[in-house]
């Protein structure tokens, strides 16, 4: 009995491991016969869980949708990966509070030695703030919009929603994480545009629109869209920089999408690019590795000599 009672929790962990099987790989992996495999999914069954199953050429069992939540069958690695991921999101602002109860709900449930395996991992490291490279707070993500907003992508459900007090309606197609901000990217079906919408600064308008036929992005990658969107018109302060080597050798040193390289000649070229503050852009620009001259704006080159005086007291 404690045999057949390990073999169902076996043949259950297989099921919830990928979405089909067929009845040869079951019993092989499980070292039974497939008469036995059949009596064990009726056994599953009669628990209350429902094992969808086809017969013949192209025949499948697969674990079905019930009214109950089944047992969740993690190995060793399984758990303690979500459990680490789930300790690493609760630096993510609006998010804290939601993922550190379900950290503390799931570590609750597990045995014994991977408890103390999960405990060891958490006391043994911590998170650095997420905008150790920013000096401007990050904005506040409400899980309740990304909810609505995941289901309008899942559903082709145009949002209809508020941005800058402007009213739009929209067709969502990916929700994306860059530089601590969260965004969506929608294609405007009226002008057959493509944009990022911050999330921090939309309100959603209930009830959504209409449902819509997907037109993906051509080429679908909607974080590059993002990337070279905010690099383009996101920014809060935008720049001017001459820096002084080729635009291959800057291109070779930083990515594309933040920032456009305009060639000058062989040993110059002009670097279009921002960030969120003057201060964050005049240490990234000394990270370059070339000499450089600020062309734009003021406060740039006002904070870069801050700098610049700063460094050299630091050398005596």
């Amino acid at each position: 009995m404690l045999e057949a009672s390990a073999r169902l929790l076996q043949l259950l962990a297989l099921l919830q491991s990928r979405a089909r099987w067929t009845g040869d790989e079951l019993a092989e992996r499980l070292g039974i016969t497939t008469r036995t495999l059949r009596n064990d999914v009726d056994r599953l069954r009669t628990l209350g869980y429902p094992v969808d199953s086809a017969r013949g050429t192209g025949g499948y069992y697969q674990l079905g949708v019930g009214k109950t939540l089944p047992p969740l069958l993690l190995d060793d690695d399984e758990a303690v990966g979500i459990v680490v991921g789930l300790g690493a999101a609760t630096g993510l602002r609006g998010l804290e509070d939601t993922t550190a109860r379900a950290r503390a709900k799931l570590e609750q449930v597990l045995p014994h030695h991977l408890r103390r395996r999960v405990a060891a991992l958490r006391d043994a490291f911590e998170h650095g703030p997420l905008n150790t490279d920013s000096n401007v707070p990050d904005p506040e993500v409400d899980p309740a919009l990304v909810a609505t907003i995941a289901a309008a992508i899942r559903d082709h459900e145009s949002l209809r929603l508020l941005e800058d007090d402007e009213p739009r309606t929209v067709e969502p197609y990916k929700l994306v994480t860059w530089q601590r901000r969260w965004y969506v990217v929608a294609r405007d079906p009226a002008t057959d545009t493509w944009a990022p919408h911050r999330l921090d600064r939309i309100t959603i308008r209930t009830p959504n629109g209409r449902r819509f036929t997907p037109t993906p992005l051509p080429g679908e990658d909607y974080t590059g869209l993002v990337a070279r969107e905010v690099a383009r018109a996101g920014w809060a302060v935008h720049t001017r920089i001459t820096v002084h080597a080729s635009a291959e050798q800057v291109l070779a040193r930083i990515n594309p999408t933040v920032g456009v390289v305009e060639p000058v000649s062989d040993t110059e070229c002009v670097l279009v690019t921002g960030g969120d503050s003057v201060e964050i852009v005049a240490v990234y620009i000394g990270m370059l590795g070339y000499d450089f001259t600020v062309t734009n704006p003021p406060e740039l080159a006002e904070y870069v000599d801050v700098l610049g005086r700063r460094y050299a007291t630091a050398t005596h």
